[in-house]
């Protein structure tokens, strides 16, 4: 009887709390008009208080846009251990804000748009007709229709007398709001508004900041003339890639990556580029070994190159006896000295663990996401800034990563709708205290 009462009375001082606040509207300003904080807006849209959205683009959703032109990637159907797992030292304080919208959940929203959602090959969550810019229409169209409302061509600026500064194209603005939430994105595609600006804005109001970094990115590599020449955009296929990770512990992973002119990128570098970038913080380079014939045993590849090959060059009994394509071969060039290829056992010996020395990172502008943001060590549940009551952090603005594969969206979402509760939150205890 105590706990149904209790539940009773809870749910009796929330509807009242609602009402009040559609009776005296209480304003809250979401910045940022990506995926976190357009979900932000709808978390607080649905409790009735105000919510107005600004952004510097003239348009929102600019990054979910060109995210979703390869196909609109929105979460992976992987069970949870593993999907939590992919956001490494931020698994711990990201898993109770995914459990309240996880994988299952994103796509039911999906659906409740009208937007129904498969499973691919892979994993992997899409869109049925594989795109982003029907889900993002029906999605403005229904904020729209909760009274949202968006302020184009919004730069903000900080503040001013505890007000938001925004820069428009009419001049500086000053607006008032009971609660910000904040959702500016990373560093990474500042054509499309995520250029980290916002960083010495929020170290002057004293919250921590972790340098931020790129991710999911390529790096570069010392390639040779004609190596680049020759390959550069060229894919190299079916390869598993290890690195020792900062615990040295054996990180693994399998896919394919492509050749650039400067160096590499692609899927399987991109979902080891947490791992490379910091190797080379550390130590200046980052080795990353390969393995050019996975499903061939050390013994099988030492028994083929020991196999005799009569007048046939190197490169054709390769070929020949393990499949190796001419870019693989090449690397086998680049990458060991020339006498490997008069010492069989030690050739195939690199053939299985072939090292691969990575220089430097691509620079944040260039990678997919960055890494780094606000640290979640200054927030409250709720993603609160300790140091600023009532500004709220959500997407990639926090210090978190994730490889690529539906993990980075996901997680956006999540911490969007966060921020939105915690607001809400924030002001329910606000008019309890008044």
């Amino acid at each position: 009887m105590i706990t149904t009462l209790a539940v009773y009375n809870s749910v009796i001082g929330y509807l009242n709390w609602k009402k009040s606040m559609q009776q005296t509207p209480r304003k809250i300003v979401v910045i940022g008009g990506g995926p976190a904080g357009l979900m932000a807006a709808e978390t607080i849209a649905k409790a009735g208080c105000q919510v107005d959205v600004y952004d510097a683009m003239p348009t929102v959703g600019r990054k979910f846009l060109l995210a979703g032109k390869g196909g609109m990637n929105l979460t992976h159907s992987e069970e949870q251990s593993a999907f939590l797992g992919r956001y490494g030292t931020r698994r711990e304080v990201l898993t109770p804000l995914i459990a309240q919208f996880d994988a299952c959940s994103l796509r039911a929203w999906a659906t409740e748009l009208g937007v129904a959602t498969f499973v691919g090959s892979s994993g992997r969550v899409f869109p049925t007709d594989m795109k982003a810019a029907p889900l993002l229409r029906a999605w403005l169209h229904r904020l729209r229709h909760d009274c949202v409302q968006f302020h184009m061509r919004h730069r903000w600026l900080g503040w001013s007398d505890d007000r938001l500064r925004f820069a428009t194209p009419l001049g500086d603005v000053l607006v008032s709001a009971d609660a910000v939430v904040l959702a500016l994105g990373g560093g990474s595609w500042a054509r499309l508004g995520s250029d980290g600006a916002w960083v010495p804005l929020l170290q002057a109001k004293g919250i921590q900041i972790a340098p931020l970094q790129p991710a999911n990115c390529g790096f570069d590599v010392a390639w040779s003339d004609y190596f680049k020449q020759r390959f550069a955009g060229h894919p190299v296929t079916s390869v598993i890639a290890h690195i020792s990770d900062q615990t040295g512990a054996n990180v693994t992973r399998q896919g394919q990556f492509v050749m650039t002119e400067g160096g590499v990128e692609g899927s399987l570098i991109y979902a080891l580029s947490s791992h490379l970038r910091d190797a080379i913080a550390k130590d200046g380079k980052a080795i990353l070994y390969l393995d050019l014939v996975p499903g061939k045993t050390v013994e099988r590849v030492r028994s083929e190159v020991l196999h005799p090959r009569g007048s046939r060059s190197m490169s054709s009994h390769l070929q020949s006896r393990l499949g190796l394509d001419s870019l693989k071969t090449a690397l086998l060039h680049e990458c060991l000295p020339a006498e490997y290829f008069q010492q069989p056992e030690r050739l195939a010996a690199a053939i299985k663990f072939l090292p691969l020395s990575l220089i430097a990172p691509r620079p944040i502008d260039e990678a997919i996401s960055s890494a780094g943001g606000v640290a979640f060590e200054g927030l409250d549940t709720q993603l609160m800034c300790r140091a600023s009551p009532g500004l709220f952090c959500a997407g990639e603005m926090l210090d978190w990563e994730a490889p690529t594969g539906g993990y980075l969206l996901t997680a956006c979402f999540a911490t969007g709708r966060q921020a939105g509760l915690g607001a809400l939150a924030w002001l329910r205890e606000k008019a309890k205290i008044a």
